[in-house]
């Protein structure tokens, strides 16, 4: 069955663009289609950052904002609330990192509805975003509590310690699986689909692109960002 599907070349498998090689470099680099996209979706990030930068910048007090500012200003105001209603009086300190994560997932979970493969349905992008969690969350638990942050794995009693120490570990796994999972799992669905259709492609798959990218890329996209605050959060408590 799995040799079949790769043999296919189904349409949810990572396709390779490119290959270089660098001189002096015994490896081949390639450029696929997760590359293209995560480019794509940065860009498109970037270029509506600098646009609402600017029209911001520009708009006068008793100017009426247009509807792309009310969007943006919408957007940044729900952000800032989900932020400040879990984080508190730390909510100023990492607003601005989980706003931008939040925005990154979910464009990236969605970009299958303008028929990209989704970055996000790539486990060494969703390692990645793990694994800046966990950086995050030790850094600030060694910032706040010092040696303590050390001794607290061996809380309540010392011999948990392998258990604790475990746990902390596991955060950058359960983040990134559970993120490249449900993503995966529906681009795969997707591809499926689109294979058994063919050319009778008409309107079912909208609605399952309305749930899989859609309903359950924003999902995801809350999940991974709440998850991060409250894991941050614990370890900055007082």
């Amino acid at each position: 069955m799995m040799t079949s599907l790769v043999a296919c070349d189904s349409s949810f498998m990572i396709k390779s663009l490119c290959s270089f090689r660098i001189p002096g470099v015994d490896y081949d680099f390639s450029i696929n289609t997760t590359h293209v996209a995560m480019l794509l979706v940065s860009l498109f990030i970037l270029i509506v950052a600098i646009i609402a930068r600017v029209k911001i910048n520009k708009a006068n007090a008793s100017d009426t904002p247009g509807m792309f500012q009310n969007i943006i200003e919408l957007v940044i105001e729900m952000l800032g609330s989900m932020v400040d209603g879990i984080m508190g009086r730390n909510a100023n300190r990492f607003v601005n990192y989980i706003t931008t994560l939040f925005i990154f997932i979910i464009i990236s979970n969605i970009s299958g509805l303008f028929g990209l493969r989704p970055p996000t349905a790539d486990y060494g992008v969703t390692l990645a975003l793990g694994l800046i969690t966990f950086v995050l969350v030790q850094f600030n638990g060694i910032k706040k509590n010092h040696v303590g942050h050390f001794t607290a794995l061996f809380q309540p009693i010392w011999f948990l310690f392998p258990i604790n120490l475990i746990g902390e570990f596991a955060v950058p796994l359960s983040l990134s699986l559970r993120l490249f999972g449900n993503v995966m799992s529906g681009t795969v669905l997707m591809g499926l689909i689109y294979d058994l259709l063919g050319p009778y492609t008409v309107a079912y798959p909208a609605l399952l692109h309305a749930y899989f990218d859609l309903f359950s890329g924003c999902i995801q996209a809350y999940v991974f960002s709440m998850l991060t605050m409250v894991y941050v959060n614990d370890k900055i408590a007082d």
